[in-house]
Parts: structure tokens; sequence; C-alpha cells
């Protein structure tokens, strides 16, 4: 990882320069004991789509987050980029759903607006992620998440 934008004792999130634009780049994470990896939107789908089956009535509260964060997350002016909306304690209200699925909110949060940021810097008109997450909060079946989720 060139730029780390988040260390806890738990893990590491960061960046790398990416190759699409001259302010593109790809986020990383590293977890304690194990190897460096590059989340995918598939995988925030999944991990949601356990916390659903732990927590639903909280998890679609998590939704209905992730879908207001992603009305205000702007493309990055600068690299490496900053963070928009996440601050330390902002998966408080939803502390309880880190219990399901394999990623803690705190780290779930970051992940997915770093993720944003990078498709609003790479694809400015783009929708997909929206689609997806509206999908996702009018209760998408896993078929169709998962088939939107890997689409290219």
């Amino acid at each position: 990882m060139e730029h780390i934008l988040l260390e806890t004792p738990e893990f590491k999130i960061g960046v790398d320069k990416g190759n699409k634009s001259e302010l593109d780049f790809k986020v990383k994470y590293k977890e304690a004991q194990k190897n460096e990896r590059t989340p995918k939107h598939i995988h925030l789908m999944i991990d949601i789509l356990l916390k659903r089956q732990g927590n639903p009535e909280l998890t679609q509260r998590l939704i209905r987050f992730f879908n207001e964060m992603l009305e205000h997350i702007e493309a990055a002016d600068e690299y490496p980029p900053r963070f928009q909306i996440y601050r330390p304690g902002i998966g408080e209200p939803f502390k309880e759903l880190s219990e399901y699925g394999d990623y803690d909110v705190e780290f779930l949060i970051a992940i997915f607006e770093l993720i944003m940021i990078q498709e609003k810097t790479n694809y400015p008109a783009g929708t997909l992620n929206l689609k997806l997450f509206k999908r996702l909060e009018e209760g998408a079946d896993i078929f169709t998440l998962v088939s939107a989720a890997t689409f290219r």
C-alpha cells in the first residue's frame, strides 16, 4: 500500500495509484495475519447479506445509510483521496452487525466509501452502485445482487 488512510490494531486501509486517470486509485486493505487484498463490490454484498441474515432490521438501516452516503460522495479531487464522510466511530449505531459476516461495520463503511469515491472518480456518470444498493434496500435476492455486483 502506497498510502495508508486508516489504521487500527485489526486492519489497515489504503490506496495504490491506479492507471485509469491522474486521480485513479486502487483500494487495498490488510488484516492482521493476512495478505494485502483488493476489495470488490461482491465482497461488500456478500458481507451485507450475511449481516442481513443475522439482524434484518439493523442491516436495512445500514443499507439506507450507505444509500445516503452515495448521494453525498463526490469524485476525488486529489491523490491520495481523503475520506469525505467516514470518521472513527461512525459505525457505532450499527456495531451489533459486526457479529455477522467477516467484516467489522467500521471497516465496511470505510471500504465502501473509498470504493464509491473511486467509482465516482473514474465513472462520473455511472449509476451501477446506486442501482445495486437500491436493489439491496428493496430486498433483492442473491442472484440479482451477485449478478449486478459482478457485472463488467
